[in-house]
């Protein structure tokens, strides 16, 4: 039997269905979790299916997360989606469950779980649940919650398909997607839609990225500047992707400083693959698009410099 199959039939043997995805969530995340979730609800009525986790950090608008108790763990099945190390997972209780299954499209290097459904070809977790569902047609139901959801997935982590993950199955998915009831046009501009804090913070990022003369690119957000913008840690995924649409830029980082002191660092790169670097900072993600982290200012010019090493070999 293979995967995709097995993961269906686990489903159907369990009453009790718990979905954790990943800490400060994206829209594919959500996407996928929820998304799945619509799913079994629709097709499994007389089952209970949970979405669980912290704050869901200005994502309202696509869902809100349930609350369970340590007591619903008992005998049930928990599904993560969307993440690629156990602990990034949002909620520790995920450990409590009678099986774990993880669906995800990021590099395997935790295969954690009972079973394990990856696929790095995928633009999303959300296009992966998507493929699920088409796979399955003869048991499982779309419904129009988890097609708005799935579709903001895949828009959120193709950047409105214009990443190098996006391909023709990427779009055919999409394009079924918008076949059901949901407004797409108002989901997009909620997905785009900024505060205007980090508008300002936006025009902050291209006065003051630093670019050297391989394209490697740096920008410094200190606590103190997010304090005066009035600004929280999780605001500034919106102004990540801003230095990518500079022609000089090949790869950068985001040093956001934590009001512990240590930095969170967001990787992003037009060619240099950039994972193997974050994995030395404790961190992980895909070869164009990772995360990471700097204890100290010592560690940020570290990964600034390894940033520029990537950038000048790449260009050779």
């Amino acid at each position: 039997m293979d995967v995709v199959k097995e993961i269906l039939t686990t489903i159907k043997g369990y009453q009790t269905i718990i979905i954790h995805r990943h800490q400060r969530p994206d829209p594919d995340a959500i996407g996928s979790q929820v998304g799945l979730a619509e799913i079994l609800r629709e097709s499994f009525p007389e089952k209970k299916v949970y979405q669980v986790g912290g704050s869901v950090e200005g994502l309202e608008f696509l869902a809100e997360m349930d609350e369970v108790s340590d007591d619903c763990y008992k005998n049930a099945l928990v599904i993560v989606t969307d993440t690629a190390n156990s602990p990034r997972i949002s909620d520790d209780r995920y450990k409590l469950g009678d099986k774990l299954i993880k669906i995800d499209h990021h590099p395997n290097d935790e295969p954690y779980g009972d079973l394990v459904w990856v696929n790095t070809k995928a633009s999303s977790c959300s296009e992966i649940i998507a493929d699920f569902y088409h796979l399955n047609q003869e048991e499982l139901v779309m419904n129009n919650k988890a097609a708005r959801l799935l579709y903001a997935g895949i828009v959120g982590d193709t950047g409105r398909f214009l990443y190098p993950a996006t391909t023709p199955h990427t779009l055919e998915v999409a394009a079924e997607l918008m076949t059901y009831e949901f407004n797409s046009a108002e989901l997009n501009r909620e997905l785009e839609q900024i505060p205007m804090n980090v508008a300002k913070l936006a025009g902050y990022v291209y006065q003051n990225i630093e670019v050297d003369a391989y394209g490697a690119a740096k920008v410094m957000l200190p606590q103190t500047l997010l304090d005066e913008y009035g600004i929280v840690d999780s605001e500034t995924a919106s102004i990540v992707s801003l230095p990518g649409v500079i022609d000089e830029v090949l790869a950068w980082g985001i040093f956001v400083q934590q009001p512990e002191g240590y930095y969170r660092v967001r990787l992003r790169s037009k060619g240099p693959v950039i994972n193997e670097l974050a994995k030395k900072h404790h961190g992980g993600g895909h070869p164009l698009a990772s995360g990471a982290n700097a204890k100290n200012l010592e560690e940020v010019s570290e990964i600034y410099n390894e940033i520029q090493e990537l950038c000048k070999e790449y260009k050779k």
